[in-house]
C-alpha cells in the first residue's frame, strides 16, 4: 500500500535489520526533546516480540504491533536529509508494516512544540486523542506537553 502524498515507499530489507548503534546515531543527531535514546534502550526495545523499524540510513521509524494497535516509538530524520520526504516515507512503511503484522490502529505521541512532526502526522491522517501534560522535560525548560495522536490503518 502506498499513501497518496507519501514521497516514496520504504521496503528496504536492511531497513529492518538496523542495529541499535546506527538507530542511536541517527536518534542522537535528531532529537533534542525528547531526549535522544542510547544504544542499549534500542538494543532493549528490538529485543521485544512485534518491535520492528521501517526506512533508510537517514530516517527510520520504530514500533511494535500488539493484537490490533501499533505504536509508533520514534520517527528520527538525520538533520542533514529533513524535507526530502523521507519521514513520511518511513512513516508510511511502518503503517503498512502495522497493517500486514494486524495493527487495525496506529498510535504515537508527539511533544507539542514539534510542528513540523505534528504537520507530517496530521497529513498522514492522525489525529489528536489526548494529552499528557508537562509530559517532555528537560533541563533548564518549562515541560512540554505529548499530543497523543492515532488513526485508523486500512488496506486501501
Amino acid at each position: 500500500m502506498t499513501r497518496k502524498g507519501a514521497a516514496r515507499q520504504i521496503d528496504d530489507p536492511a531497513a529492518r535489520d538496523f542495529p541499535p548503534e546506527t538507530l542511536a546515531t541517527i536518534h542522537a543527531a535528531a532529537m533534542i526533546l525528547p531526549r535522544p535514546w542510547s544504544v542499549a534502550e534500542f538494543a532493549s526495545l528490538l529485543s521485544f516480540p512485534g518491535t520492528f523499524v521501517t526506512g533508510a540510513a537517514q530516517a527510520f521509524a520504530l514500533g511494535r504491533v500488539i493484537l490490533d494497535e501499533a505504536e509508533l516509538l520514534t520517527l528520527a530524520t538525520h538533520p542533514d536529509y529533513r524535507r526530502q520526504g523521507l519521514a513520511r516515507a518511513a512513516l508510511s512503511a511502518f503503517e503498512t508494516a502495522a497493517l500486514a503484522r494486524g495493527a487495525a490502529t496506529a498510535f504515537l505521541e508527539v511533544a507539542e512544540n514539534n510542528a513540523p512532526a505534528r504537520a507530517l502526522y496530521c497529513a498522514a491522517g492522525y489525529t489528536v486523542t489526548g494529552r499528557r501534560p508537562g509530559y517532555y522535560r528537560t533541563t533548564g525548560s518549562a515541560p512540554v506537553d505529548a499530543l497523543l495522536m492515532a488513526r485508523l490503518l486500512s488496506a486501501e
